[in-house]
């Protein structure tokens, strides 16, 4: 499958805007989130993705269907890292074919520097694609940490400047 991270414009928020349900609906599972009163789950930080200069939004296509979407910014747990996976969704139909990995690999291709990626810790499943996508990625050279707040989260570390010269 040819597989496309496309830099989303203006006028492909709604298309982000309805995956964002389908990937609230499968974190509902994690965190306690409820549906308003309109039915949907929403995403209040969406909006400033075409609008601040310091969060980029990708769509993913398959085969030119839409397969899922990425959100990057650069609001990190640690004032160290640069950028962060802020959200990242494959739908069902496209998981468990590599095509997460290579997603992932296209978008951290496009920022050089200091990354973080988090997952909150009862979401083991994230957790495990994570570490083995920048375990190979970064040839295994990545740290792990486990922060304790109100949600915990795991949260891998790593640069990619020099892969990038």
């Amino acid at each position: 499958m040819y597989v496309e991270v496309l830099s989303a414009s203006i006028y492909d928020k709604p298309l982000i805007q309805r995956m964002m349900e389908l990937y609230q609906y499968d974190f509902s599972e994690f965190e306690d989130k409820e549906l308003n009163e309109h039915g949907y789950f929403g995403y209040p930080y969406l909006d400033y993705y075409w609008v601040e200069d310091n969060r980029y939004p990708f769509i993913v296509r398959g085969d030119k269907k839409l397969a899922g979407f990425v959100l990057v910014n650069q609001f990190t747990y640690t004032p160290d890292s640069q950028y962060s996976v802020a959200e990242f969704f494959i739908l069902r139909k496209y998981r468990h074919q590599g095509i997460g990995k290579r997603v992932a690999f296209q978008v951290f291709d496009q920022f050089c520097g200091k990354w973080e990626i988090h997952q909150i810790t009862t979401n083991t499943v994230a957790q495990k694609f994570w570490r083995s996508v920048i375990g190979e990625y970064t040839k295994g050279k990545f740290t792990e940490i486990l922060i304790d707040e109100a949600r915990q989260r795991t949260i891998q570390y790593f640069n990619n400047s020099k892969r990038m010269q």
